[in-house]
């Protein structure tokens, strides 16, 4: 049985309790606040849900995940990364990189990203979680992603393509970064074609919390606006 969440508890039910179909729905209601969401990544979970939709908290099982060690870029990527067509910036315009992400796509009706949604992660950037990824041709934003960064983990969220590769070369930058400053793991969340193109790869829930539980109170020793 679905578990319904009080305004007045931050509390989640136990990882266990997520239903296998639809997978790794755990919760519905509650709110956005900045503790919620917080208490919420470091539980294991993370919000997903429509406009026409209470808040659903979900934990899949497997978890989708990337290893920085094992990043992959293909040999078309990496000419391109080399001819140096884009520059890449991180937390310099988040709430632009957010507000195209919310942007319809052609494949999808509505979005996840709901207004809400969007004030909600604002929050979590002006604290320091938060962080985007910016891909700019000359003056112009043609991609980006944003996610959390907390301990030695980053939690993807979305990302938006406007120019060829563009996202693609801001999430590898990402990545070999995030590498550097000793991260462990990017949660990808959900599976899709382009994230394994890259490398990633579905792991048990139990190892993601494993991880959880040694890395997400690591010091942070990122410099996202260096």
């Amino acid at each position: 049985m679905l578990t319904w969440l009080q305004r007045d508890s931050l509390s989640f039910p136990p990882l266990s309790k997520a239903l296998r179909e639809p997978n790794g729905l755990l919760a519905a209601g509650g709110d956005l606040s900045a503790e919620r969401l917080i208490a919420a990544y470091r539980h294991g979970c993370f919000p997903w849900y429509q406009d026409n939709q209470p808040i659903l908290w979900w934990s899949p099982d497997p978890r989708t995940v990337l290893f920085p060690d094992e990043l992959h870029v293909s040999r078309s990527l990496a000419k391109v990364l080399r001819q140096a067509r884009y520059q890449v910036t991180f937390d310099r315009a988040f709430a632009r990189v957010i507000q195209a992400c919310a942007a319809p796509r052609d494949y999808a009706d509505g979005t996840w990203i709901t207004t809400p949604m969007q004030h909600a992660y604002l929050e979590l950037h002006r604290r320091g979680i938060a962080h985007s990824v910016e891909v700019w041709r000359d003056d112009e934003l043609v991609g980006g992603l944003y996610g959390l960064a907390m301990g030695r983990l980053f939690f993807g969220e979305s990302m938006f393509s406007l120019a060829d590769n563009a996202s693609k070369i801001g999430f590898v930058t990402l990545v070999e970064q995030l590498k550097a400053w000793g991260f462990v793991l990017i949660d990808c969340q959900m599976p899709t074609q382009h994230l394994h193109s890259f490398g990633a790869r579905p792991i048990a829930r139990t190892e993601f919390t494993d991880y959880l539980q040694r890395h997400i109170d690591q010091p942070d020793v990122a410099s996202w606006r260096a």
